[in-house]
């Protein structure tokens, strides 16, 4: 068996590598581990982080991908590659008005949240760059699928590959089902190891300080094929230690969206009783803004906010946080001074911290971390109710959703593969979570994983076309 380009991995990485592949006329195989296409996208909000896009100038807003540049190597402590983020920033956009061609939806509107169509607030940066598209991951992945059944991709489903063919030097193909194919090019986008333990521990062990809260919601087949073929071939590996864990209760063990979210009167305190950060902060920082106070944190609140968190989720409930209150797990008290000395913060600071943050949040300002704006932007239309009413809750609060890991094969600009020396090994492309260096120290925001699957699937499919 013969193809011009093999791709390993059906998800937002492999679906763009194999549609730009076969636009630029090349036969292309796709091998998926699972029984359907999409991985971790298919599971995500499809928020796409871009610069300079046609969305962004439909409202107005005047951005460029140097502008982008700069906040992303800024963000990450410039320890990441600048020519690849460069070149990522650089195609990002292009890559959007692609996506946007072949049918994907993403009006010029302002968007307060990860689930509305539309340009929306996606990090900590200085510029809305957050593009949701409609029908979220999953419409992101119809769209690509339906692009590559029409440039005559193959997709074989259920079906994961053994290894890589090495022939003179060069990558020739891979091994399925025990059965050789041969290729000019392979490109792997294989997803993470999020689903391994044992990678896990090996290059990710900060995903282990949440000890038995850790959960995962990547896609199942991010099992770390990627790092197992880059030991076929001597490449490098980067990334390590790094990747995103979204802070979450201790008792969430689903995403968000099936989770349900906490109250927006609380407050986040340290084990000094003292507010240390903006509770709505994004993301793409407060993991490690909670990880830096050295010991646990507590989202506080009280009777009211419990009562008024919406039904038909699955964990943030009235019912549900009563349940864990009733059990022991989150602590309730019908006092400030009774709650601190349960979770082990001094009495005066919390109740200092509590009387600040209801002098000032319930009046449309917060002096302190300005959380005020962070409101404003998710679209809030009242400011929140003051923390008063007992009995008073004590969750504690912890970055323990694991959604993507960050090492993987060390890739340059054209997403070719990189050995131990730094040269491309000839023939093998990588992308997404498989392809690393993009993803980084810190996560940019909203939209970093899904922008990085596909402009280096882009790239990767292209630059192997060009090969054969």
């Amino acid at each position: 068996m013969n193809t011009d380009v093999i791709v390993i991995g059906g998800g937002g990485a492999g679906l763009a590598a194999a549609a730009s592949a076969a636009e630029r006329g090349a036969s292309v195989l796709l091998f998926e581990s699972e029984k359907e296409l999409g991985g971790s996208t298919q599971l995500s909000a499809g928020m796409f982080t871009a610069a300079g896009t046609s969305v962004q100038a439909g409202l107005g807003i005047e951005d460029s991908a140097e502008r982008f540049f700069q906040h992303y190597m800024d963000l990450n402590h410039w320890r990441l590659n600048p020519g690849l983020v460069r070149a990522f920033c650089e195609q990002a956009g292009p890559t959007l008005e692609w996506l946007i061609g072949l049918g994907v939806e993403i009006p010029a509107q302002v968007s307060h949240n990860a689930h509305t169509p539309g340009l929306t607030r996606a990090g900590v940066e200085d510029v809305w760059r957050g593009h949701v598209p409609r029908d979220q991951g999953l419409g992101l992945v119809n769209v690509l699928a339906r692009a590559c059944r029409d440039r005559g991709v193959e997709i074989v489903l259920n079906t994961r590959v053994q290894r890589l063919l090495q022939e003179d030097g060069r990558v020739a193909g891979v091994v399925a089902d025990d059965l050789e194919v041969r290729a000019g090019a392979v490109i792997v986008a294989s997803g993470g190891f999020a689903q391994d333990p044992d990678l896990l521990e090996r290059y990710y062990p900060a995903a282990g300080r949440a000890g038995d809260d850790l959960f995962v919601v990547a896609a199942p087949g991010s099992r770390g094929d990627h790092l197992r073929f880059g030991e076929q071939v001597g490449a490098a590996v980067t990334g390590e230690d790094w990747g995103l864990m979204l802070p979450t209760a201790y008792f969430q063990r689903l995403h968000h969206w099936q989770s349900g979210f906490p109250p927006v009167s609380r407050v986040h305190v340290n084990g000094r009783g003292r507010r240390f950060m903006d509770e709505d902060a994004s993301y793409a920082v407060s993991g490690g803004i909670i990880d830096a106070q050295g010991g646990p944190v507590w989202a506080v609140f009280d009777e009211r906010a419990r009562l008024g968190l919406p039904a038909g989720y699955a964990h943030w409930t009235p019912d549900h946080v009563a349940a864990e209150a009733g059990a022991g797990r989150t602590v309730r008290a019908g006092s400030l001074p009774e709650l601190a000395a349960a979770i082990g913060v001094p009495a005066d600071a919390l109740a200092a911290t509590v009387a600040r943050w209801n002098d000032q949040l319930p009046n449309g300002r917060d002096d302190d971390f300005l959380r005020h704006e962070t409101l404003a932007a998710k679209g809030a239309a009242a400011p929140p109710e003051p923390i008063a009413e007992p009995p008073f809750y004590a969750v504690r609060t912890l970055p323990a959703e694991l959604v993507c890991t960050h090492a993987g094969l060390e890739i340059d600009p054209a997403a070719r593969v990189l050995d131990a020396r730094g040269e491309a090994v000839p023939g093998l492309y990588a992308a997404g979570e498989a392809g690393a260096g993009v993803l980084g120290l810190r996560y940019v925001g909203g939209g970093n994983a899904v922008a990085n699957a596909l402009t280096m699937g882009r790239a990767a499919g292209l630059g192997a076309a060009a090969r054969v």
